[in-house]
């Protein structure tokens, strides 16, 4: 199994600057969900029967594919507390219960026919989805073998089940803990980050059938609350102008290596800079297609390694970009279209 880490969808610093609303509601709900970020994971690991061993044993998937479950934490702060849907059983009503499931076979079923890779540990595993968290729990997370979704406030955040972008993001961190393993602090925990919003984005427009160029590459717009004047949680396309508002601060992502950021906040920058691989993610696949784009990124995952930082990232996917061109597995101008790309956001190779 590999390193596992607690990944979650809202940054620690748009939590802690939620947490200083003029709202006393919102401002409760950003702090006790900042509080939980920080220490679920740590209660997590704590209750499991073994490292890598599931405290609970789902039970086997019904077909070949790897099989879903979808818990109900019934507004408590507790994992796997009732079970409402099973693979193949009936929708249980319950919007959320509902969408996470479906979502969570969307990703499946990409991982599977486009990427030949059986669920995200590659063999098959069940896929455990925990909704309905805590009270206004304003986040979601994949602790290193399941999913559980916050229903937001309904101000600020969203229910997070809704959108597939956010599923498919999640179980992403999941794929990259099974290759990669790309530990998540600095760069290479950016590069973790990275990962999965281009897991997410390509999901997204093949689900939606739209082309890399009528894609927004906006992340989290669909969980963002009508509080919010910003479009969304990152710009891909744009790093550092996905909102810029009284609730949420202004977006800090860095669109340039010239930007980087170099705090210790964020475990060092892991949401923060992952805009600058985001954003060479999408002017290659702006001009090879979203498509040919994911599976050199996809190929190179494959390759990295814990402590790769953004240099390793571009020369790796550079070396992958020229092998599938080789093979005619993407456009012969690949490689072009990756070296440039990381050259116009700092990252010459």
């Amino acid at each position: 199994m590999g390193r596992a880490c607690r990944c979650c969808f809202v940054p620690p610093y748009l939590l802690d600057r939620i947490a200083r609303s003029e709202d006393p509601e919102v401002r409760e709900r950003a702090r006790v969900s900042a509080t939980l970020s920080r220490h679920a994971r740590l209660r997590r690991l704590a209750t499991r029967a073994a490292p890598g061993v599931l405290a609970v044993q789902p039970e086997p998937a019904t077909g070949a594919a790897a099989g879903r479950e979808v818990w109900d934490s019934s507004g408590t702060w507790e994992q796997r507390v009732r079970r409402v849907r099973a693979e193949g059983a009936a929708p249980t009503g319950d919007p959320d219960a509902d969408a996470a499931y479906d979502h969570a076979g969307t990703v499946r079923d990409y991982l599977r026919s486009h990427l030949s890779r059986d669920s995200v540990d590659g063999h098959g595993m069940p896929l455990l989805l925990n909704v309905h968290y805590g009270v206004r729990y304003m986040n979601a997370y994949w602790d290193g073998d399941e999913m559980t979704f916050g229903d937001g406030d309904g101000r600020v955040f969203l229910s997070f089940t809704r959108s597939l972008e956010v599923v498919a993001h999640e179980l992403a961190h999941g794929v990259t803990q099974f290759t990669a393993a790309l530990e998540y602090r600095g760069q290479s925990g950016a590069l973790n980050e990275h990962f999965s919003d281009v897991f997410g984005a390509a999901i997204s427009q093949h689900a939606e059938g739209v082309t890399a160029q009528d894609a927004d590459w906006l992340v989290g717009n669909e969980v963002i609350g009508p509080q919010v004047t910003g479009v969304a949680i990152r710009s891909m396309k744009d790093p550092g102008t996905a909102y810029d508002d009284d609730v949420l601060g202004r977006d800090p992502q860095p669109a340039h290596m010239d930007d980087l950021y170099t705090g210790q906040d964020d475990d060092g920058g892991v949401h923060i800079n992952s805009g600058i691989p985001n954003r060479a993610f999408v002017l290659t696949a702006l001009r090879v297609g979203t498509p040919a784009a994911m599976r050199v990124w996809y190929t190179a995952l494959l390759r990295l390694w814990a402590t790769a930082a953004f240099n390793d990232a571009v020369s790796v996917i550079g070396a992958c970009a020229t092998e599938l061109a080789r093979t005619g597995d993407v456009p012969a101008g690949t490689p072009d279209a990756v070296r440039e790309a990381f050259a116009a956001v700092g990252l010459p190779r």
